[in-house]
Formats: C-alpha cells, sequence, structure tokens
C-alpha cells in the first residue's frame, strides 16, 4: 500500500514538473479565478500530507477537464499572500469558481476526485 501511495506521488511529481498542471509558484501565480471559466483552485502546500494525497487527483482532475475548466493549485507556505488573499483557515483548502469569477463553493481538509468531479459539472452545467 505504501509502495502504491509513493508511486503514485512520484508520478504527480514528475507531471507537475513537466507542466501539466497549473502547480503555481508565487513568480508566477496564475490570475485566479481563471477569466470565463470555470475554475477548482486548491490551496496548499507541498510538504502537506493531505496536500500530497490531492496531487494525483489534480493531476487527473486537471486532464479530465482540460479546455473545460481550470485546474491550480497554489502553495501557500511558498505564497503567504494568497493564502491572506483568500482567508484560508486550513490546508488543504479548495474553492471552486463560476464563469463569472464568483466564489460558489468552498472545502477544507481532502476531497476525493468524484467530489471535485461533481462540482464541476455542476458548474459547467450552469
Amino acid at each position: 500500500m505504501a509502495r502504491k501511495m509513493t508511486r503514485c506521488l512520484l508520478l504527480a511529481l514528475a507531471l507537475c514538473l513537466a507542466g501539466t498542471l497549473a502547480f503555481a509558484a508565487p513568480a508566477q501565480a496564475p490570475q485566479v479565478p481563471v477569466k470565463g471559466v470555470v475554475t477548482m483552485l486548491d490551496l496548499g502546500a507541498k510538504s502537506c500530507i493531505p496536500c500530497k494525497m490531492m496531487a494525483p487527483i489534480l493531476v487527473e482532475l486537471e486532464k479530465d477537464y482540460r479546455g473545460k475548466a481550470a485546474v491550480v493549485f497554489i502553495d501557500v507556505r511558498e505564497d503567504n499572500d494568497a493564502a491572506r488573499k483568500f482567508g484560508i483557515r486550513a490546508i488543504p483548502t479548495q474553492i471552486f469558481f463560476n464563469r463569472a469569477g464568483q466564489e460558489v463553493s468552498r472545502h477544507e481538509g481532502f476531497m476525493d476526485k468524484k467530489t471535485a468531479s461533481d462540482t464541476l459539472n455542476k458548474l459547467l452545467a450552469k
């Protein structure tokens, strides 16, 4: 089990380094929410255990929703301004924005892929 989790984390890291997912560093932080697009923002830290568990899910979501919705990760330990801007109290925190850029949903803690997909699908259907 631990070996499988390690493989998943290494795969997620490799995909992130390859630029598959918008893992934002402070110097290149994207404009969030992404203008005109349904956006899922995950605020966490690369060193946080639940955040590490979310990494492969975020990679899958980015792939599944490419061209339909933006999936963005910001490490709040590297970008303290993002934590203040979005009023983060715990990590990971997922914030969902509609196409108009309005926050419509917020969740603190680990979020499984089905819950995230269901939320994105509801926003895309509107």
